[in-house]
C-alpha cells in the first residue's frame, strides 16, 4: 500500500513529462523551438517532434500564402495627377529563423505592418518615377509597373524572412476634389474634339457644295450651248427651207406668210383693229381676183382665214367657167322638174 502510494505520483509526473515533450508539427506550418528565448530548434517537416518539457517550447507559423491589403495611398505620377491606389500583396515566410529573429514577439502582425510600409513606399516610387503619367498606369503598361513594384517589395522583404509573391493594384482613381475638375477638362476637350469635327465637316460640305455648283454650272453652259448650236442650225433649215420654197413660188410664199401674220394679230378676243383702207397689211382682203367668187376671204374663229373659204377661192382662181356650167345646169334640171 505504501509502494503504491509512492509509485502512482512518480507515473502521473513521467506520463505529463512525456506527453509535454512531443509535439505535432501541421504540414500547414512551420515550428521553432524556443529555450529562454533562444532557438534551438527549427521543425519544417510535417509529423511529430520532440522538445524538453518545461524548458523548451515551440512556436508555431503558417507557412501558406498569406494576404495583406494595404491602406489607400495617394500618389503623384510625372504629370502631376494625383492619384488615389488601393493595392493588395501575397507573400509567404520564407526563412522562419530569420522571420523570428527580424519580428521577434510581435509575429504576423508586427511583419504585416513592416511589410506594408515597404510596400507602400515602393509604390509611391514607381508611380512617381520619371516617364510614368496617369495614363501609363491606367494602360496595359499598369502590369510592367506591377511587377517592378513586386520585385523591389521582394528584395527588401527578405531581411524579414519573407518572400513577396505578387503584388496587385485593385483601384486607381481620382482624389474626390479632383473629380469636378477632371470632368470638367474632359468635358471641354470632348466638346473641342467635337468643334473640330463639325469644323472638319462643313469645310467638306462646302467643298462638295462647290463642286457641285461648279458641275451644275458647267453643265448648264455646256447644255446652253449645244442647244444654241441646235437652234442655230434650225435656224438655218428653216431659212433654208423658206428659201426654197420663196424660190419656187413667191407669190404663194407672200400670202403664206400674210396669213400667219393675220393669225398672231387676231388671236383670242383681239379682233378689231383700226387701220387706213389702203394699208398694205390686209391686201389679200381687196384682191380682186379673189374678190370674183363674190364672198372674199373668210376668216376663223383665231383670225385665220378659213381652210374651205381658201380652197373654195382656189377652185375660183383655177376653173370659174367650170363653175358657172354647173350652175346653169343646175337650173335647167330644176326648170325641167317643175313642169
Amino acid at each position: 500500500m505504501r509502494a503504491t502510494t509512492y509509485l502512482l505520483p512518480i507515473v502521473v509526473i513521467a506520463v505529463v513529462g512525456v506527453l509535454s515533450s512531443i509535439f505535432v508539427v501541421d504540414e500547414r506550418e512551420k515550428a521553432l523551438v524556443l529555450q529562454f528565448g533562444q532557438i534551438k530548434a527549427v521543425k519544417e517537416e510535417p509529423g511529430l517532434a520532440f522538445k524538453i518539457p518545461v524548458i523548451q517550447e515551440v512556436v508555431r507559423y503558417d507557412d501558406r500564402i498569406l494576404s495583406l491589403d494595404t491602406a489607400t495611398i495617394e500618389v503623384t505620377p510625372s504629370d502631376d495627377r494625383r492619384l488615389v491606389v488601393d493595392a493588395f500583396a501575397r507573400y509567404r515566410i520564407s526563412d522562419v529563423v530569420q522571420f523570428r529573429q527580424a519580428v521577434g514577439v510581435g509575429g504576423i502582425r508586427a511583419a504585416e505592418d513592416r511589410l506594408s510600409s515597404i510596400l507602400n513606399s515602393q509604390i509611391r516610387e514607381v508611380l512617381g518615377a520619371d516617364q510614368v503619367t496617369s495614363d501609363t498606369i491606367l494602360s496595359e503598361d499598369r502590369r510592367g509597373l506591377m511587377n517592378r513594384i513586386r520585385a523591389q517589395a521582394r528584395a527588401e522583404a527578405r531581411s524579414l524572412g519573407l518572400d513577396v509573391v505578387d503584388v496587385r493594384l485593385k483601384q486607381t482613381n481620382l482624389p474626390a476634389q479632383n473629380l469636378d475638375a477632371t470632368f470638367a477638362r474632359m468635358r471641354a476637350e470632348r466638346e473641342r474634339e467635337a468643334a473640330d469635327e463639325i469644323a472638319r465637316g462643313n469645310e467638306a460640305a462646302q467643298r462638295v457644295r462647290a463642286l457641285a455648283d461648279r458641275t451644275v454650272v458647267e453643265t448648264l453652259s455646256e447644255a446652253g450651248r449645244e442647244a444654241n448650236v441646235i437652234r442655230g442650225e434650225a435656224d438655218a433649215e428653216r431659212n433654208k427651207i423658206f428659201a426654197e420654197a420663196y424660190g419656187q413660188d413667191a407669190e404663194f410664199f407672200a400670202f403664206y406668210r400674210s396669213l400667219q401674220a393675220y393669225e398672231r394679230a387676231l388671236k383670242g378676243t383681239n379682233s378689231t383693229m383700226v387701220m387706213t383702207p389702203d394699208s398694205q397689211f390686209f391686201e389679200y382682203f381687196n384682191n380682186e381676183s379673189i374678190g370674183r367668187t363674190g364672198s372674199g376671204i373668210q376668216l376663223s374663229g383665231n383670225g385665220a382665214p378659213a381652210p374651205d373659204a381658201a380652197a373654195d377661192e382656189q377652185e375660183a382662181d383655177v376653173a370659174p367657167s367650170g363653175a358657172d356650167e354647173s350652175d346653169a345646169a343646175a337650173q335647167d334640171d330644176a326648170a325641167a322638174a317643175s313642169n
